[in-house]
């Protein structure tokens, strides 16, 4: 048992005794896996030559399902992005968003509830703001310098934690005693772009993006002392695809013209001379990236390493991207952030069968959320129907402008300490492995919602008059400066783990057990807030000290025989869960911030204003006076639940592999997955008040506040998902590789949990009941996945080898349901806005509905019957959006170099092969999110029915131009 080797190669191996020698070589470590290598040494030949599949690290038995991806996985897949999402999608049960932040989805879970590590250590989202998985915009370390990657989905290995979805792992690669290295450049522009979707023409704009790179290794000391170091930067643009009805956008909002947005523009420079921008398709933006590694053997018994990464990049997003709305671009913002980490490992042989590892590392990241036109403007949304509910919410659209409210006070910086330390002890075939770790998070976080005031105007004439339907403002109480609200706090989680692996010859079988144990230790906590304990009898003063949780696992291997594998085990796991949930906490604890609103419909001309008296520009006097008196609206704190326990799931894993004799190889997983305690957001300032006529809840205030939202555990069932996958592979002697993936995904949860904010993650969700949504169908269920990979080689010209990767995937699209349209009062007397689910009545006379005049029945039946949508309240997500088909492309060309052991690489990538031949195929069409989709415009009436005003007509599974589009790049690339 060799432990804390570096994976690559090539090894060799010596094995002398009386009996005789056995030698092998070139010997290749594999990440993440594990082959047990059993050698006669005695009267046998010697072996010139092997190839073996090991562990990295010190990594025992990673058991359980899981995908490894080589150097030369990574090398000829058709990455575009140059992420290893372009790479990890090669496994069917790995299915990565592009129609939202390209985040990476395992099991039908939360992208949240990931982990990624690179060389064994957490590289995550620590605080959960990003969709896309990474602390970072892009991937935060360069692609060059990744010499293999693992996915993980049950490990019942007990050093994996920090996640309940899956954990990626990446290793970074080591110099060598040769210097070798490599640059490269690519680039793609708008004539490298498709331009026209289904027959329709798609204005894209005028882009051009740029990559290029460089990475470089070798000795310091030879035999003693090595460098690796990779440099990457990009120099690209996003590009925006929405616009108003009958601008031939790709994207089109139905409830605003141009003509209606030529007058909000007007209105906007000619009446509060303010320029709200135009409609960008594309914008600059950059992301530079530096790792340096250093491997040093500093004895035959200890080597140590130290690796530095740093990443700045930055994006420009929009805020308010639903299908009915549409933003301006200084209502855009700079999504940006910078980290650097440092990390150190030690690995010691300190006898025969006992060695160790020490591991230390320290990381900062930096985050900004910058409005492209600043923040002296407030924000304003313009409904461009008058036909609205008290709420504000129009029945059409929504026009953005000024400074997005998210981004009005926006800060957030965090650092983390990770200390890890284990052991081996190995006594013949058994082993003990045990260890200790802590991690710990420093978090400096300051967001204010509305902190330059946000105005609501029904109508476009109300805009030009200047009369809101709602103003709300919310700062640092007392002093209006906001930084005085921001939140610091800080936790740890401690973890002790120990594990016994026993190894039979006879059957060849590895049996591992283990249990992991973290607890969280924290002395920061909220501002008391007396009114919480006053109304509800508990204190708002809620931290994670103290929870803990113990994780058993048992995993096992049965080497049958040279041509089947048998895998399987049992394990929990926990971790993944945003800080950004806990930080609410800290921040809207309605002491530090104080929010205050108007609905007097008070014209603005006739108002008083802070600072120069600018309408907009400047805060309403008597609302500044308001929170500056510490005098705010009776409602919207966030609290812990002083109950709450750590969420966790349990994983069972059955699977195994079988090699033909022809050469085919095929594998088999199942995966079941028990959601326990999953988190949720509820507000205790509600209470049931009545039932609609469907049965459905009516909620009021329990006590006259609203919308405090308390962060705590589902109440009995949470949810499961089970993962059924295939996969059968072969390579041919002629040059072809292929391999062929299906997998079969059921998930359900009780709240995605989709959002950063306690609001929008109470709200974003399509429900009959808010407070007790009850089990369904996630939102993050692919149900069935196909994937295919075919990859020749040939050296057409001697010596200079030519290589084809053609990558494609099928899946079903995501679930979704009907609502009632967001603006539909919850019938309560709290004024909550719920995307409550749509009642489909029994037929035209149905008694729990009184259809209005306007409303038009014969068009709704027909979209009942071709929907085939069955009476009664719909189920959250019982629909599906359309298949979606989608093939990318890489040609790599081999050229001579300049020297020998040099060679140049010409390629171009293609992605979305099968848009390129025909603007029909490829397209990409779900429900935008929250997968909810506005079917009726309804209220209730006194008697508790439904009034079916008007019939929306939805226009469902909206097409996502960015991923229907194809694309080309071109690229070099010179290795020596």
């Amino acid at each position: 048992s060799a432990k804390g080797l570096r994976v690559g190669g090539p090894y060799h191996i010596s094995v002398d005794s009386p009996a005789g020698t056995r030698e092998l070589k070139d010997i290749y470590l594999n990440l993440g896996d594990v082959l047990p290598l059993n050698l006669e040494v005695g009267g046998s030949q010697s072996i010139e030559e092997v190839t073996v599949i090991a562990s990295q690290g010190a990594n025992t038995l990673a058991t359980g399902p899981s995908s490894q991806f080589s150097l030369i996985d990574l090398q000829n897949a058709p990455a575009i992005n140059r992420d290893i999402k372009d790479l990890v999608r090669l496994d069917p049960r790995i299915y990565i968003d592009e129609a939202f932040s390209d985040s990476i989805q395992c099991t039908g879970a939360n992208p949240r509830f990931n982990s990624l590590t690179v060389d064994g250590v957490r590289m995550n989202d620590n605080f959960g703001l990003n969709s896309n998985g990474y602390p970072t915009e892009r991937m935060p370390f360069s692609y060059d310098a990744i010499d293999q990657v693992a996915v993980e989905l049950a490990p019942f290995d007990v050093q994996y934690g920090g996640f309940s979805a899956c954990n990626i792992n990446a290793v970074t690669k080591s110099g060598s005693n040769e210097f070798k290295g490599s640059v490269f450049y690519d680039y793609t522009d708008d004539s490298l772009s498709g331009d026209s979707l289904e027959g329709d023409d798609i204005e894209i704009g005028n882009f051009d993006e740029k990559r290029y790179g460089v990475s470089f290794g070798g000795p310091i000391i030879e035999d003693t002392l090595f460098f690796f170091a990779s440099y990457e930067k990009l120099e690209g643009a996003d590009t925006f695809d929405r616009g108003p009805a009958g601008s031939g956008a790709a994207r089109e909002i139905q409830g605003v013209s141009s003509e209606q947005l030529d007058e909000i523009i007007d209105i906007a420079r000619n009446i509060y001379n303010y320029d709200p921008g135009s409609l960008p398709t594309s914008l600059p933006v950059e992301d530079e990236k530096l790792l340096v590694r250093v491997d040093w053997n500093i004895n035959d018994y200890h080597r140590a390493s130290f690796v530095y990464n740093y990443n700045d990049g930055f994006s420009i997003a929009q805020s308010d991207g639903d299908s009915d709305e549409l933003e301006l671009s200084n209502h855009y913002y700079e999504r940006g952030a910078q980290i650097t980490s440092y990390v150190g490992h030690v690995f010691s042989d300190w006898a025969e069968n006992f060695s160790t590892e020490l591991k230390i590392g320290y990381s900062e990241l930096d985050n900004r959320q910058l409005s492209l036109g600043g923040t002296d403007f407030g924000e304003v949304q313009i409904f461009t129907s008058n036909d609205h509910n008290n709420d504000g919410n129009a029945s059409d659209a929504t026009v953005y402008l000024g400074a997005d409210d998210s981004r009005h006070a926006n800060k957030l910086s965090y650092e983390t300490f990770n200390f890890k330390f284990t052991g081996t002890y190995i006594l013949g075939n058994q082993e003990l492995y045990f260890g200790i770790e802590r991690e710990e998070f420093d978090v400096f976080n300051l967001f204010i919602q509305e902190a330059e005031g946000e105005y609501r105007f029904a109508g476009i004439d109300n805009f030009r008059n200047a009369i809101p339907t709602k103003i709300t403002y919310e700062n640092a109480a007392f002093t209006n400066n906001a930084d005085d609200a921001a939140a610091e706090f800080g936790y740890a989680i401690n973890t002790l783990y120990a594990q016994y692996e026993y190894s039979f010859s006879d059957p060849n079988l590895i049996v591992t057990g283990g249990l992991r144990y973290d607890r969280y230790t924290s002395s920061d906590k909220p501002v008391a807030n007396p009114v919480i304990e006053q109304s509800y009898g508990f204190s708002n003063q809620q931290n994670l000290d103290g929870l803990d949780l113990l994780q058993p696992r048992l995993g096992v291997n049965w080497y049958v025989d040279e041509s089947l594998e048998i895998h399987g085990g049992i394990g929990l796991y926990s971790g993944g869960n945003p800080n950004v949930w806990i930080s609410n906490n800290y921040s809207n604890d309605g002491i530090t911030q104080i929010e205050v609103v108007d609905e007097s419909g008070t014209s603005l001309f006739d108002r008083a204003f802070n600072g120069q008296g600018r309408p907009i520009y400047d805060i309403p006097q008597d609302m500044f006076d308001a929170v500056a008196a510490g005098a705010g609206s009776n409602g919207g704190v966030n609290i812990q639940d002083p109950d709450f326990e750590t969420p966790s799931v349990w994983k069972y894993s059955l699977g195994g592999s079988y090699e033909f004799a022809e050469g085919y190889l095929l594998s088999a997983d199942f995966l079941y997955s028990n959601y326990q305690d999953a988190a949720i957001i509820r507000d205790i300032s509600r209470v049931q008040v009545g039932n609609a006529i469907d049965g459905r809840p009516i909620y009021g205030s329990s006590n006259g506040r609203s919308q405090d939202f308390m962060l705590t555990n589902v109440s009995g069932d949470s949810g499961s998902s089970t993962v059924l996958s295939l996969g059968i592979s072969k390579s041919f002697e002629f040059g072809l590789d292929v391999a062929l993936g299906y997998a079969y995904t059921n998930a359900e949860d009780v709240n995605p949990m989709t959002s950063s904010v306690a609001f929008s993650n109470y709200s974003n969700i399509a429900v009959s009941d808010p407070e007790n949504p009850g089990v369904a169908t996630s939102n993050y269920e692919i149900p069935h996945r196909i994937t295919l990979k075919l990859s020749y080689h040939n050296e057409f010209v001697p010596g200079y080898e030519t290589r084809v990767t053609l990558f494609g995937s099928a899946n079903e699209g995501r679930p979704y349901a009907y609502t009632f349209d967001s603006g539909f009062m919850f019938g309560d007397s709290v004024g909550f806005i719920s995307r409550s689910l749509l009642y489909v009545p029994t037929g035209v006379d149905d008694a729990n509905v009184v259809f209005g005049d306007d409303f038009d029945k014969e068009a709704f039946f027909a979209f009942v019957d071709d929907e085939d949508l069955s009476s009664g309240i719909m189920d959250r997500n019982e629909l599906n959006s359309h298949w979606w088909t989608k093939f990318d492309v890489k040609l790599e060309q081999e050229l001579p170099g300049f020297g020998p052991d040099q060679y140049a690489s010409a390629y171009l990538v293609v992605e979305n092969l099968g848009n390129l031949l025909n603007d029909e195929w490829g397209v990409m069409r779900e429900t935008s999110f929250p997968r909810a989709q506005a079917a009726v415009d309804a209220n209730i009436d006194g008697e508790g029915r439904y009034v079916f005003n008007r019939f929306l007509d939805p226009a469902k599974q909206s097409r996502v131009t960015e991923a229907s589009l194809w694309e080309i790049r071109f690229g070099v690339r010179y290795s020596f």
